[in-house]
């Protein structure tokens, strides 16, 4: 090679270097003083493709508003689509950031981190990883720049809201799927690509502590019970010890004190229902976190914290990359042959190691009509408390878990939220007569105040087992399919976070003139040999 073609070559080399370390993000360019809007997201993901092969994007979905959500895909090499991963021994793990759009610095440690693995850190994951990253969520969300949001978070001054713009909590919608976020989720992350882990990013405040990230895993009992356990007693000591050793960032449990006036009591964990996008995704047999960072800690240090986890939980897949997997095919194997039992009501235990909270010294005040107490803490005394952590949810009582669901009407809406979740769902080709257990209500309870624009409903009743006729085109739902956990959570009548919940199956408990009818959902107990086609979305 000529000497000047070759000094081309090198300076060439030397820029695409240097105009790679200006790539910044708006949190670092603007010293951390902003945030980005969907726009400057964009453009950081195009400059991303400009100088890297090894990303895709993809859109998640479409917002109410009209704007597209860019889901990245990052991987050496490619796939050109899900299919191409069936034979492949890469893990799949899926990062999401800004479901609440105020809490903004899982969406800026996303665009770095992404940046750094096509960068500097390619040949540390990408031999064993394929990565999406999805950072803007709530794109909507995102664009309601004020300084009245979340005036109590130390920074940025300008953020966007909690809610899209169908004012909806997208972290309350899994069950319901009534945003376009979710629906794009489930369907172009979920049921399309799989993923083995996932994390969902937020900001979190109530107590004051001196670890600026907080977080936790899926614990509905109904999902994987060893998937559950190795979140609690592996992943969580590697990313903890993980995040300290390498970034210097401290990480706690998530949780709130039982009791501000004896903290000794516990630390207590967001609850199992699955209308929160962590437990929704354990109740799919796979791995699922919550971050949580720390409000009261400057914007700064909430975007290291949320990297230093982001990328210690993506060591722990390279580390474990065979084992989670295997705990995941074994998940689905016993799906598929099969459970004893469902769990319809549980409680909150603690585990049997306590943790470690490094707060401060607390003056506990009661407030006059008012549930919390007035909290004050002293910054100059530094206080460990050690606690027992009550996150893990335990049965207090089970049903019977069927081989299958009738449903005894022709409804669309209820069939295509089953489709919407990747459940299968069949058609009876003929009349068939079976045996099955029905739910006979004896009290329809519904809410008193609206809850994302619901009043949710809880059912009453007792079992019996009868044997009646089906009509042609009666709906059947196995339980022998890789979502037969979800299915059974969304049909049980005694579910407490299912489709009776969310309202779906209202319009059926009450007979005009009659009082209560019947709930419309049959349980089978016996493989039934009957005439039957998949139902086309």
């Amino acid at each position: 090679m000529p000497k000047t073609i070759s000094s081309l070559v090198f300076l060439l080399f030397i820029l695409k270097g240097l105009l790679a370390q200006q790539l910044l993000t708006v949190a670092e360019s603007s010293d951390y003083l902003r945030t980005s809007t969907y726009e400057e997201v964009k453009s950081f993901i195009r400059q991303l493709q400009k100088q890297y092969a090894n990303i895709a994007v993809e859109t998640m979905g479409t917002t109410v508003e009209g704007r597209d959500i860019p889901l990245m895909i990052i991987a050496d090499p490619l796939p050109a689509s899900p299919e191409d991963l069936k034979n492949d021994d890469r893990l799949v793990v899926y990062i999401q950031a800004n479901i609440h759009a105020g809490e903004i610095e899982g969406k800026e440690s996303a665009l770095m981190l992404a940046r750094d693995i096509l960068g500097h850190d390619k040949d540390q994951f990408l031999e064993d990883l394929v990565i999406l990253i999805v950072p803007i969520f709530n794109a909507d969300g995102n664009e309601k720049f004020s300084t009245e949001n979340r005036k109590t978070q130390n920074g940025p001054p300008s953020v966007g809201i909690r809610y899209n713009s169908q004012n909806l909590d997208l972290n309350r919608d899994a069950v319901k799927i009534e945003s376009p976020e979710m629906a794009g989720m489930i369907e172009n992350v979920l049921n399309r690509w799989d993923p083995y882990l996932s994390i969902d990013c937020h900001t979190t405040n109530g107590s004051k502590h001196e670890e600026p990230v907080t977080f936790v895993w899926a614990n509905n009992p109904n999902g994987d019970t060893r998937l559950i356990e190795y979140s609690w007693s592996e992943l969580r000591p590697f990313v903890k010890k993980n995040m300290k050793s390498r970034f210097d960032v401290m990480a706690v449990e998530y949780g709130g004190f039982r009791d501000f006036y004896d903290p000794q009591k516990g630390w207590e964990s967001v609850g199992p229902e699955i209308r929160y996008v962590v437990n929704y995704i354990g109740l799919r047999n796979r791995l699922s976190l919550l971050l949580e960072n720390y409000t009261y800690a400057d914007y700064r240090t909430r975007v290291k914290g949320s990297y230093a986890f982001l990328y210690s939980v993506l060591e722990l897949c390279k580390k474990d990359r065979v084992r989670i997997q295997e705990m995941v095919r074994q998940a689905d194997r016993e799906v598929l042959a099969g459970k004893e039992s469902f769990v319809v009501a549980y409680e909150t235990v603690a585990y049997d190691e306590k943790i470690t909270l490094k707060s401060y010294a607390m003056r506990v005040t009661p407030r006059e009509n008012y549930p919390w107490p007035q909290v004050d803490y002293d910054f100059n005394q530094p206080r460990n408390y050690i606690m027992p952590y009550f996150c893990k949810v335990i049965p207090a009582r089970s049903v019977h878990y069927p081989v299958g669901y009738l449903i005894n009407l022709q409804d669309r809406e209820v069939v295509r939220k089953l489709q919407q979740h990747g459940i299968v769902v069949e058609q009876l080709e003929e009349d068939f007569t079976a045996e099955v257990e029905k739910f006979r209500l004896s009290a329809v309870t519904v809410g008193e105040r609206l809850f994302q624009g619901h009043l949710l409903t809880t059912l009453k009743g007792e079992y019996e087992t009868e044997t009646r006729l089906f009509a042609k085109g009666t709906c059947y739902i196995s339980t022998r399919q890789l979502r037969g956990n979800l299915a059974a959570c969304l049909l049980e009548p005694e579910c407490g976070d299912g489709l009776v919940t969310w309202n779906f199956f209202d319009k059926y408990l009450v007979q005009q003139w009659h009082g209560l009818g019947e709930y419309p959902v049959y349980k089978v107990y016996h493989q039934l040999n009957f005439a039957k086609t998949v139902v086309r979305k």
